[in-house]
């Protein structure tokens, strides 16, 4: 097993940065800037301001806003909706939902487009950035239609790009835009079929972002694949085209594979930089950032060390040029549970309902009440009220302050590490006293059952669970009495992605057998190093 002692008690402080900081504080930075899981994104600049929203699938709160000065340290400051208003997502729809969105800025307001692949295609628009946003309107009703980006033209002319899911359109590889209304809540024609990719030269292509400059349109779009494609740009004279593509940035020589989508952004200083994705499987899919340098209106992304037009990812260099520097920063992580609202790296695994949790009820503790999984659920890939957030490094340990005095006979709480194989460390009150325990069920997507790794009596009424992970997300549950001995329970996990997302790790608390005892854990503090 992997020892869990670490080189503090009881976890990091409070006030530490985080495990993964992009700023090297010389002027510099490395990749990936966000190393953690925030999948298809994009970006804009309002000012001197950049704004950057991602995929959340099923997990709400949904579509993550985050904030940054210098597109290096970035923080998360709101999201777009608190629950789908649609749907079935009172339960996990694991890899269902908000799909590879889009942010835009209109005449004063912000736009966050998305494709639900079974609902259609979303908006929401507001006046700032971390809320509140407006309703999400359904700008279109489609199966299939996925990857929406708005466009607005100099003369106030409106259009859509998106792509299609093979898995419910029947067909990919293709970029349709449509005529928008200058409101931007419906399409106005059936659309225009303007890249075509299905004879093989653009495998998977998708995610479009569209943009304009020097009288050229832009649609900047991977293909190939999440794991091992590349960024293609296509220009045209025309919004609907001919448009005429290349290749401007692959893996190369370096260990960055299948650069995927992302947005442009062009800086005051003329800079132009590219934030994109590269899944890094347990740990999700991660944020990069590369410079471009446009060579006869086509954008080179990275380094064009052979100058074939082609780029490669770079690994590090010098930051974008803003004009001053900024404090480091990272999205959020450890949350002390002081305030009156969860912190906002936090997030269910399907709609959230009044009873789940209080942060008021002993103000700087978060409770969680024990729900019940429901009925037909063999593991807890079908619990919606999982607390998790994302891994946000490529090894960390996580330690949490747990309180359960008022668990009820059949309840347990702890601390997991989620995906579509799971581990968890937790303390069970049994009708003959309570157990620290750590289970692990492998292809719980499929069905898999719960085995127990290991277990002990316990006698106190709180501990700090601990679970450290090492490279290639090995984890190992340990726990602690005082703070200072750590025991290890069970044997090395092995973290996996979830669906069309990386592992992730929280809190919970529950009751099996379909039980409503009502009873509770209290937790002080979440703390990374």
């Amino acid at each position: 097993w992997v020892s869990c002692q670490t080189g503090s008690r009881g976890g990091a402080s409070a006030t530490s940065v985080g495990p993964w900081v992009p700023d090297n504080g010389d002027g510099t930075y490395k990749n990936p800037v966000i190393c953690a899981d925030y999948s298809d994104p994009d970006v804009v600049r309002v000012g001197d301001d950049f704004y950057l929203v991602s995929s959340s699938f099923n997990c709400v709160p949904g579509l993550p806003i985050l904030h940054s000065k210098d597109l290096v340290n970035w923080t998360i400051i709101g999201h777009v909706f608190d629950r789908f208003p649609y749907g079935q997502f009172d339960a996990p729809q694991h890899g269902n939902g908000v799909w590879a969105p889009s942010i835009r800025y209109h005449n004063g307001e912000f736009y966050v487009y998305y494709g639900d692949p079974d609902y259609g295609i979303f908006m929401a628009k507001t006046r700032n950035p971390a809320g509140p946003w407006g309703p999400l309107v359904r700008v279109q009703e489609s199966k299939g239609w996925i990857d929406p980006c708005p466009f607005w033209d100099d003369d106030g002319s409106a259009y859509l790009v998106h792509a299609w899911a093979h898995s419910r359109a029947g067909v990919n590889s293709i970029l349709t835009i449509n005529r928008m209304s200058a409101d931007g809540t419906k399409l106005l024609d059936e659309g225009k079929l303007v890249v075509d990719g299905r004879n093989g030269k653009y495998r998977t292509l998708e995610g479009p972002k569209m943009y304009k400059r020097n009288g050229y349109y832009y649609l900047l779009a991977p293909a190939g694949g999440v794991p091992q494609g590349y960024q293609l740009a296509f220009r045209a004279r025309n919004v609907f085209g001919p448009y005429e593509g290349r290749i401007v940035m692959d893996q190369g020589k370096t260990e960055i594979n299948g650069p995927h989508q992302g947005g442009w952004v062009e800086l005051k200083s003329g800079e132009s930089w590219f934030v994109h994705f590269q899944d890094r499987g347990t740990y999700g899919r991660v944020v990069h950032l590369q410079p471009v340098k446009w060579v006869n209106d086509w954008p080179v992304m990275g380094i064009d060390k052979d100058r074939s037009g082609k780029g490669e990812p770079v690994l590090s260099g010098k930051k974008p040029e803003v004009g001053r520097s900024y404090p480091v920063a990272v999205p959020q992580t450890s949350d002390e549970f002081d305030s009156r609202r969860l912190g906002l790296q936090w997030q269910w695994e399907g709609n959230y309902h009044e009873g789940w949790m209080s942060l008021a009820e002993r103000p700087g503790w978060l409770r969680l009440f024990s729900i019940s999984i429901p009925d037909k659920g063999t593991n807890l890939w079908s619990a919606p009220n999982l607390l998790l957030q994302k891994l946000p490094a490529p090894e960390f340990t996580v330690t949490a302050k747990l309180e359960f005095g008022k668990l009820a006979v059949g309840e347990k709480a702890g601390l997991m590490i989620m995906g579509a194989s799971y581990s968890h460390l937790a303390v069970e009150r049994t009708s003959s006293g309570d157990r620290v325990v750590e289970v692990a069920c492998r292809d719980a997507a499929n069905g898999g059952t719960e085995i127990e790794g290991g277990s002990a009596g316990c006698t106190a009424d709180s501990l700090l669970l601990r679970v450290k992970v090492s490279s290639a997300g090995i984890c190992q549950f340990c726990y602690s009495s005082d703070g200072k001995e750590f025991i290890p329970v069970g044997e090395s996990f092995p973290a996996s992605a979830g669906r069309w997302m990386g592992a992730k790790v929280g809190l919970f608390s529950l009751t099996k057998d379909g039980a409503e005892g009502r009873g509770y854990a209290d937790f002080d503090w979440f703390r990374f190093e």
